[in-house]
């Protein structure tokens, strides 16, 4: 019999959800598993796209964004790139080769109408049983949080961003 395959969703405000995913994903190595991680909006700029291709040939690694228009509005290019994205995860999930897949702000690309939620909920609600899945992102749907299994909230109490901080490499990207 095959193990059930559960769907997570880390969502909120605060910062860790991204960390936590890619914290199951290293996990999941370590018990022989191999993970697809799909990064949409974000471009492979972040540091953790180094190490992975490194030392970690059981994950592999694709992002679908340009990351450019989260204090602006989306284009035309951010929703092609964003389902063109999604049809790669589709394909992914269809041929059956990884155990965990990590949709890394796919709450955020449904949040700005860049995905349809119906074509995310099929996805879901179609995946096999032994199949993990982890979306992340602030502002997750509440239809998407009801299929979820696992629902964590990360709940900003204080970050130094609001100081003036800006995004460190190696810490936020």
């Amino acid at each position: 019999m095959e193990t059930k395959g559960y769907i997570h969703n880390y969502t909120g405000n605060g910062k860790g959800k991204t960390t936590a995913a890619f914290g199951l994903a290293i996990r999941a190595i370590g018990a022989g598993l191999k993970v697809f991680i799909g990064q949409f909006i974000k471009t492979n700029n972040y540091s953790e796209h180094s190490i992975l291709e490194k030392y970690l040939p059981n994950i592999t690694i694709k992002t679908f964004g340009r990351g450019c228009f989260i204090y602006g509005s989306p284009e035309e290019i951010d929703i092609k790139l964003a389902n063109d994205g999604l049809n790669i995860v589709e394909s992914i999930i269809e041929n059956g080769n990884f155990d965990l897949i990590v949709l890394d702000e796919i709450n955020i690309a449904l949040y700005y109408k860049l995905i349809d939620k119906n074509r995310l909920i099929t996805l879901l609600k179609n995946k096999p049983i032994g199949l993990e899945i982890v979306l992340t992102g602030r502002y997750a749907d509440k239809d998407i949080l009801n299929l979820s299994d696992l629902v964590t909230e990360m709940k900003e109490i204080k970050h130094y961003y609001k100081n003036g901080v800006l995004a460190r490499k190696g810490i936020e990207k």
